[in-house]
């Protein structure tokens, strides 16, 4: 059974079904990377119509035994997160609110600097802000998880030192593995140990690189690396893998409302469009290779089980309970 850290997109019946034959038992899914308040609660009562006409292939799952639950009849559990703190709209009090409304993952930022602290690709990484500081509290307090994938790594370590739960990025990769300012130094993923956080390992081609997506054994090697950096008890699945993306879906993600000019995300001006996914990884329903990948790189059924889907429960029974 796999717990899959984060995908994005647009979830139909179809998917689910995918989701299924490829032993996916819960993910985390995107519903928002610069949308205010209302849009958010729009993207939220969107999914609640989505779960009511599938209810027989998957539901919103609120806590550690909702997913175990959801698993156990046959579908596939979905936690509610969004890729960044702009449904907040710079209010401590919504963060409570959205966790009554069943969100379970908040990244604190996406690809820009906002009011909690700073991204990935800011020239200078200014830390972690007096309302991040006050965000995460809450965070802990009501049972959110914090996501740092796209967060600056001196923010990223501020949260980790600043947070009482344990913190999660949900889908990243190792920088010493595969250079990229998507991905996390090895002193960040040292600290996100100590922390007892978990960090999902991605499949996306542009933070992964073509070596890491050419085969599965290859994948599940950098996983088995990114092992011996951070820890068994702290890695991962985060695979990033989107559904029915297009290009305007793709220019919103890197570009929101903030820019008139042009952003490649995780991309580049030589690679400036999508991007193919892994070579084994062309269907959903290929996750399930992920599982003999890692015990063809020496992982033990207890190793494996943990990468697949025990670290995540045991994060998820940490910050928002049983």
């Amino acid at each position: 059974m796999i717990i899959d850290g984060l995908q994005c997109g647009y979830f139909t019946r179809e998917v689910f079904e995918e989701l299924k034959k490829g032993d996916v038992g819960a993910v985390t899914n995107t519903l928002g990377f610069w949308e205010s308040a209302v849009e958010s609660l729009d993207a939220i009562g969107q999914w609640r119509e989505l779960e009511r006409a599938n209810s027989d292939v998957f539901a919103i799952a609120r806590t550690a035994t909702d997913i175990e639950t959801i698993i156990a009849s046959g579908r596939v559990a979905v936690l509610l997160g969004f890729q960044n703190a702009t449904l907040l709209d710079s209010r401590i009090g919504f963060v409570e609110l959205f966790a009554d409304l069943g969100v379970r993952v908040i990244q604190l930022t996406y690809n820009n600097q906002n009011d909690l602290g700073a991204s990935c690709y800011e020239a200078h990484d200014s830390g972690l802000a007096r309302f991040g500081r006050e965000v995460i509290n809450e965070m802990n307090r009501v049972g959110i998880v914090v996501d740092c994938s796209h967060v600056g790594n001196k923010t990223t370590l501020d949260a980790i030192k600043h947070s009482k739960k344990p913190v999660a990025i949900t889908h990243a990769n190792a920088d010493s593995l595969f250079p990229h300012k998507r991905n996390k130094t090895d002193d960040v993923l040292h600290a996100l140990r100590d922390n007892g956080g978990v960090i999902g390992c991605a499949a996306y081609r542009n933070i992964t690189g073509d070596h890491y997506c050419s085969t599965v054994d290859n994948w599940c090697d950098m996983v088995k690396r990114t092992v011996e950096i951070a820890g068994i008890d702290h890695v991962g699945i985060g695979t990033d893998r989107s559904h029915g993306f297009t290009d305007r879906d793709r220019d919103w993600m890197r570009k929101g409302r903030w820019t008139r000019g042009v952003d490649y995300g995780a991309g580049s001006a030589a690679r400036p469009g999508k991007v193919p996914p892994p070579d084994w990884f062309t269907n959903v329903r290929d996750l399930a290779k992920i599982t003999d990948g890692l015990k063809r790189a020496g992982f033990s059924q207890a190793e494996s089980d943990k990468i697949t889907h025990g670290n995540w429960l045991r994060l998820y029974r940490d910050v928002f309970g049983a």
